[in-house]
Order: structure tokens, then sequence, then C-alpha cells
């Protein structure tokens, strides 16, 4: 079971157990829930839309490491203006724990009138 789930501007492919890594969300001990869900699949079922906007993934924080180092380069030409600067992202580790669907709609059947058979 995987699902496409929205977080940070940005689309990550998900199943239970994956680690990934996200903009800063939640410190640690909390637990984190993505919802609503673009695309989920269920043992060769996809659920889109309406479907998969009731399904629920649930994650864990596992701690917090910097990313990739980001150079900005800033000039004016002419001038001899040039100015360097590094940044690094603090992200938020979490390991998915929980991919749940909401619980189909029951639906109702029709009791076989008295004078048929049953099928079968």
């Amino acid at each position: 079971m995987y699902a496409v789930i929205k977080t940070g501007g940005k689309q990550l492919k998900v199943a239970a157990g994956d680690v990934i890594e996200v903009e800063r969300l939640v410190t640690e001990g909390e637990t984190v829930s993505f919802t609503p869900l673009l695309v989920v699949e269920d043992d060769g079922t996809v659920h889109a839309g309406s479907g998969a906007a009731k399904a629920v993934v649930t994650a864990r924080p596992v701690g917090e490491k910097k990313g990739e180092k980001i150079r900005v380069f800033t000039y004016r030409p002419k001038t001899g203006y040039a100015r360097r600067r590094g940044h690094r992202q603090i992200r938020t580790v979490l390991e998915v724990t929980e991919i749940a669907l909401a619980p189909a709609p029951k639906r109702r059947t029709r009791a076989p009138a008295k004078d048929e058979a049953p099928a079968g």
C-alpha cells in the first residue's frame, strides 16, 4: 500500500515503514497526520479524488537534520560589489507508521422477496 502526500510544496510517494525528510514540522514526541491525500493504492486498487481525500497517513518524528547547503552569490556589475552566502535548511525526519483508508460506506442490499428462491 502506498500513498502520495503533499507537504511543504512538494509531493512524496510514501509507504508504511518509509523514512522521509520534510521541511521542519513538529518536535519530538508528537505524531503527524497528512490529509487530504492525492492518490492511495491498496492491493491493486487505486483511489484518487474523494476516495483518497478521506485516507490518513500517520508518521512519527525520528529527528532533525540539516539539508544540503545552498550557495547564494549576488553581485552588481561594474561596481566591484560581490557577496557570497550559504544556507542549510533544517529538515524533520519522519517515519511513516500507517496508511489508513476511510471505511467503505455500507451498501444496502435488497432482501429477496418471499416468493423468490434465494440465488446460489
